[in-house]
């Protein structure tokens, strides 16, 4: 996810669009196109995200149609879609695997009730005010994360894609290095060529979608065209069921509830940790960048995201659901489509519940291969070289912080990879002149001077003290002349640096106005606009 804002629309979109019912009488036409095309995007997406993850397909759906029939309404964004995520891919499958001991099937039934606690304490932190902590983290290490994740799924979706049991070699290959080492005898041993061929080419789709007109992009998701592309291959060349998507046929029959007899193991809470980490600050994120696209400027309330994700992931695990986030793609496609209040997001899940109540013999038709073609293709995009790139860009040291948690994330563990990254990104700060005594809280004063309140940054600055910062800032009033002074700091990461310039665009929507001054005094790391500061000797 790009930490770049990026302006709502320039152009005349006309009055703030209502809320609620009076939303619905007046956007329902707008809402219901965007989420039946979103439903469309969502329903192989579901269903793959859930096969990576070693759960039941059905397990996706219903994490689908629960985010946005229900969460979606408890949520504080107006067009963010909830539902599975590929960042939650890797979780998924360990908690299965970890839990279950072998057994995917109780392992999911341990991993659900795990699921359904994480929502509890989501709803508790939502109450608590916690919305606030994703101010906390160092982007750079965010970037890596979610690439390390990236290059998980391409690894072990790869063998899946070109119809290999996913779970056999995972089971086989001993580590991500193996993995990587069993790609050329995977290839060499194609089993079944035509199926090979089919998750081959939903990965070509997925890279070549892209390319083409905006308006097929819009109208005709390449999710779509690969699933239905896929059906109709492997039913004019007979492909063995084994290759196929298996959705219970009675949705009802099928529900699976929590097995809570091991939640107070070392396990289930330490991946009670992980989901409530990753999940939490994955919504956070998405919200916020989709706050910079919102057309009519809307601002989303973060409090209320831990609380709507919280109560859908509490339902969607409660029967048999995966955990869910709100998802920067979907949510970005449905700003796109034209959707305009939370109304499209419920319209998305319902197209969901109604897919699989009418057609779940249809579903059954999609080879499992095109969705996993069209899972490397996401996990690339997560892993893309252009995101290190442009990483390198803003500076080498926030570089270093995402190549490290990258690689620890994808051939260590998740939580060792943001762990280190951080502590890296705070050691390299404190290097740099952040004492120990000011890591958490900077320091900073707040004065009058005529018309405008100066808010000075009086010491060194790095992301981990960016919670002490914000509030601060969230206490000046609304409508003021805001100036931002940096000419006594030693020291500004790229972190508090970006985030001062949201800070800034936040506040100006509000009838503000802020303005940055002191920055002569310093020499930037990089050309990079929000690149980290140190004040010139």
């Amino acid at each position: 996810m790009s930490t770049e804002p990026t302006s709502g629309a320039a152009v005349d979109v006309g009055p703030v669009p209502k809320d609620w019912l009076p939303g619905l009488a007046q956007n329902w036409k707008s809402d219901l196109m965007s989420g039946f095309v979103l439903s469309l995007i969502a329903l192989p997406l579901c269903l793959g995200i859930a096969i990576a993850s070693n759960a039941p397909p059905i397990a996706g759906i219903i994490a689908g149609f629960v985010g946005g029939m229900l969460a979606g309404f408890l949520s504080g964004s107006h067009l963010t879609i909830n539902g599975p995520a590929a960042g939650l891919i890797v979780i998924v499958l360990g908690a299965v695997a970890e839990l279950g001991g072998g057994d995917p099937v109780k392992g999911f039934q341990y991993t659900t009730a795990v699921c359904v606690v994480v929502g509890a304490i989501q709803i508790i932190s939502g109450f608590l005010n916690a919305g606030k902590l994703t101010n906390f983290f160092n982007l750079s290490v965010i970037h890596g994360m979610l690439a390390g994740i990236g290059i998980i799924i391409i690894l072990k979706m790869f063998h899946v894609m070109i119809g290999m049991d996913g779970t056999e070699v995972i089971k086989n290959a001993k580590g991500m290095l193996g993995l990587i080492t069993a790609i050329p005898y995977a290839v060499t041993n194609i089993e079944n060529y035509m199926v090979a061929m089919i998750g081959g080419l939903a990965l070509l789709i997925m890279a070549v979608w892209p390319m083409l007109p905006k308006i097929v992009g819009q109208f005709i998701p390449a999710p779509l065209v690969l699933a239905v592309l896929g059906l109709v291959l492997a039913t004019s060349f007979s492909v063995d069921e084994k290759y196929l998507l298996t959705v219970p046929l009675d949705f009802f029959a099928a529900i699976k509830f929590p097995d809570f007899s091991m939640i107070l193991t070392p396990v289930s809470l330490k991946y009670i940790f992980i989901f409530l980490f990753v999940a939490s600050l994955e919504s956070l994120l998405t919200a916020s960048a989709i706050d910079k696209q919102d057309p009519w400027n809307r601002q989303s309330d973060m409090n209320k995201e831990f609380i709507g994700k919280g109560v859908g992931n509490m339902v969607s695990a409660s029967i048999g659901g995966l955990p869910m986030i709100a998802e920067v793609v979907r949510s970005a496609a449905n700003i796109m489509n034209g959707a305009r209040t939370r109304w499209s997001n419920f319209f998305h899940g319902t197209f969901l519940l109604v897919f699989v109540l009418s057609i779940p013999a249809v579903l059954n038709m999609i080879p499992v291969a095109a969705l996993a073609g069209m899972l490397v293709f996401i996990g690339f995009r997560l892993a893309h070289p252009k995101e290190f790139a442009h990483v390198l860009h803003i500076g080498k040291e926030e570089f270093l912080y995402m190549l490290v948690t990258a690689l620890i994330v994808a051939f260590v563990d998740l939580l060792a990879g943001v762990f280190i990254g951080t502590a890296l990104a705070m050691f390299t700060n404190m290097i740099r002149g952040v004492p120990i005594s000011r890591l958490f809280t900077a320091n900073t004063t707040v004065e009058t001077q005529g018309d405008n309140i100066v808010f000075k940054l009086q010491s060194a600055a790095g992301f981990h003290s960016f919670m002490n910062i914000r509030s601060k800032l969230d206490a000046i009033p609304a409508g003021q002349k805001v100036a931002i002074d940096f000419s006594e700091a030693g020291f500004i990461d790229h972190t508090v640096h970006e985030r001062l310039h949201d800070f800034k665009r936040e506040y100006e929507l509000g009838g503000g106005n802020v303005t940055m001054q002191g920055t002569e005094n310093h020499t930037p790391y990089s050309s990079h606009r929000s690149a980290a500061l140190v004040r010139k000797r």
